[in-house]
């Protein structure tokens, strides 16, 4: 039994021994063959790859690329279209897993809410990025020149990226002016660090960042110089104008396009129809019509005017009488009971040779109007309740009536262009933020001169107010929603929030550990390069966004602190995320209200502030503030009319003397 147990214990080391064996010589190859990826051995030809795979990360989560000098893969059809929808020029083989391509896309997916206002800015951009991580000739023009081990893993630290100037100029001026709307300034403020030409944005791509910082886990060194021995060649992928056609940008976001900076009116479409020329005179024949017609009826109705004159004046026409005293039948004239009712009756025609001549008109007049009230006398009935029908007939409408309070309805119609296009982007793209706003300013003195808010009190005050603004929690169905729930976060998890605190990340244990008042004054000078400037969300916060009251760049003088909370928005404004925000907006203006208001005041400074559902609400209380003085106004009105322009008032005669009806 002994020597049973004994074969089985050596058989069991010898399998052991060979497994242990076995692994570390694969380890073995593939160091040997990671190590000669990174020699002069490297193959530098279409087809192969220079990185592959990702073999580490990093302690804050980026990953890290492998060393793999390999021929191109041929992705599967499902992975071969994922690859086409971000990389359409990347076809066929590839030199990227689906792994490294979905980090691609969760990487450059926040850049796009930067450069989705010019189409061709983002192609270019994203060109750049498809052709590093995935192209099939990637080792023609990028060389792995250093390496590191994480975790016994060999993984690329730094590389060099061959590429032609022409793309990188094509890709500077396609992006150089592009807006980023949310914080009013240029979107290359942001993913080029404010780079003045194409050079300067490679070296913002290229610098290996630190742990938690936005950027490349490695080195990247962007040059167009190749070395002769080689063999390789620069990157050079065609690039897109922002005046292109086919991705063409709106003028604010590509001023250089031919079409925006022609100053001549745009040529004015003739239409095909009628005119007549007459000398130096040319009119529509469809005004010519209306003129001819107008001249037509004047001169019919001054020709009945002149014989009806002509035939008045003839010593045939006589004064009709009054009435006939008795019809052939005995019974009374209509005339005759005209006559008996109380009401004064002026007749045409001469009465006496010292009476009153009423002209033709008049007296038509005249007698229809006194016809006319005594047939309304005599069917009091029939005259109030078919009034009355008329009148409840004419405010069917009312039924449907409806206070129009979105201000894009009231500023453009429903069938406008401008409506048009606003509804095609928000249904492609994403409606634009909500925007909540905070300003705080200085009060004048005297003399009308502001002094300037950067004081550690105001700042501070500003953290205080921002802390209760953190701490609003407004209920909507039963759930509390905060600024964080709602708010923009286009870099993380934190809120977009322009504001002067995002120099010290929105801490205030950070006021004096940053240098206080004087770090705010550093900032203005370097928000776009030094790291301890960057806001809470990791993106530069231009000055001029989050101050008020300066002249040029004098930011130091700033008198008001403006402080604006981006919100998401959404296109049903019935759905659940545009009802949340609302509900948060209201809250936030009670705040306002109810505490900050109070909080400044008390400080020597004043508050303003406003939301996006600010005017809605106003033209809200606007259309239905007025109803009573209205209909108070318009009660006054009838009564003045039905008293005062009747008769002397006598009690006795009052419904006849009046107007009431």
């Amino acid at each position: 039994m002994a020597i049973r147990l004994g074969i089985l214990f050596a058989i069991f080391s010898i399998q052991v021994l060979l497994i242990t064996f076995t692994a570390e010589a694969e380890r073995s190859h593939m160091r040997s063959l990671l190590t000669s990826n990174v020699t002069n051995g490297m193959s530098h030809a279409p087809g192969f790859c220079a990185m592959y795979d990702i073999c580490g990360a990093r302690k804050d989560g980026k990953v890290l690329n492998c060393p793999l000098n390999a021929p191109a893969v041929k992705p599967d059809p499902l992975f071969s279209s994922k690859i086409q929808s971000l990389c359409p020029t990347i076809t066929g083989d590839v030199c990227c897993t689906e792994e490294q391509f979905d980090t691609l896309r969760a990487q450059v997916q926040q850049a796009i809410p930067f450069l989705v206002g010019c189409p061709a800015c983002l192609r270019n951009f994203l060109n750049l990025f498809c052709e590093m991580t995935c192209s099939p000739n990637q080792s023609s023009f990028i060389n792995v020149t250093s390496v590191k081990k994480v975790n016994n893993n060999l993984t690329v630290d730094a590389i060099e990226f061959y590429i032609t100037d022409a793309f990188g100029e094509g890709l500077y001026n396609s992006c150089k002016d592009v807006k980023f709307g949310t914080m009013n300034t240029r979107a290359i403020e942001f993913i080029a660090g404010g780079a003045k030409d194409f050079r300067g944005w490679y070296a913002f791509i290229g610098r290996q960042v630190g742990l938690n910082v936005p950027g490349s886990p490695y080195a990247i060194n962007f040059t167009s110089s190749v070395p002769e021995s080689s063999g390789m060649k620069p990157m050079n992928v065609s690039s897109y104008s922002c005046s292109d056609p086919s991705l063409g940008c709106s003028c604010g976001d590509c001023p250089s396009s031919p079409t925006c900076s022609s100053s001549a009116p745009p040529p004015t479409s003739k239409s095909n129809t009628c005119s007549l020329k007459m000398g130096s005179l040319k009119a529509k024949c469809s005004d010519v019509a209306v003129a001819v017609v107008y001249i037509v009826l004047v001169s019919l109705f001054l020709g009945w005017g002149f014989a009806h004159r002509k035939k008045e004046m003839s010593p045939a026409f006589k004064t009709k009488p009054l009435s006939s005293t008795t019809s052939r039948n005995g019974m009374h004239s209509e005339d005759q009971k005209d006559a008996e009712l109380p009401l004064p009756i002026l007749l045409d025609g001469e009465r006496s040779s010292g009476g009153v001549k009423l002209s033709v008109v008049q007296g038509y007049m005249s007698n229809f109007y006194r016809k006319y009230g005594a047939w309304v006398a005599r069917r009091p009935a029939v005259v109030l309740f078919s009034s009355l029908a008329i009148v409840l007939a004419l405010c069917l409408g009312l039924i449907r009536f409806k206070v129009e309070t979105r201000p894009e309805k009231l500023w453009v119609g429903p069938g406008s262009r401008a409506a048009k296009e606003k509804q095609f982007f928000d249904s492609h793209l994403a409606p634009f933020y909500r925007i909540e706003q905070l300003i705080i300013a200085t009060i004048p003195d005297g003399q009308g001169n502001s002094p300037s808010i950067l004081t550690e009190s105001n700042i501070k005050l500003l953290f205080g107010i921002q802390k209760k603004v953190d701490d609003i929690r407004a209920n909507f169905s039963g759930s509390m929603v905060s600024l964080v729930d709602i708010c923009n976060k286009p870099l993380g998890q934190d809120c977009a929030t322009q504001s002067i605190l995002q120099y010290f990340k929105m801490n205030l244990d950070n006021f004096d550990n940053y240098g206080g008042v004087d770090h705010v004054g550093y900032c203005f000078e370097h928000f776009t390069s030094a790291e301890t400037c960057l806001s809470a969300f990791k993106a530069p916060l231009d000055p001029a966004t989050a101050l008020g009251g300066y002249s040029g760049n004098n930011y130091s003088e700033a008198s008001a602190f403006i402080v604006t909370y981006p919100v998401n928005n959404a296109i049903d404004r019935e759905s659940n995320e545009a009802k949340r925000a609302v509900a948060w907006e209201k809250a936030f203006i009670q705040l306002a209200k109810d505490e900050l208001m109070t909080m400044v005041q008390s400080t020597n400074l004043s508050l303003s502030f406003s939301s996006e559902s600010s005017i809605e609400e106003e033209l809200k209380r606007e259309s239905t503030a007025d109803v009573i003085t209205i209909l108070i106004s318009y009660l006054v009105m009838f009564a003045y009319i039905s008293l005062t322009l009747g008769d002397t008032l006598r009690f006795s005669s009052f419904f006849i003397s009046s107007k009431v009806l």
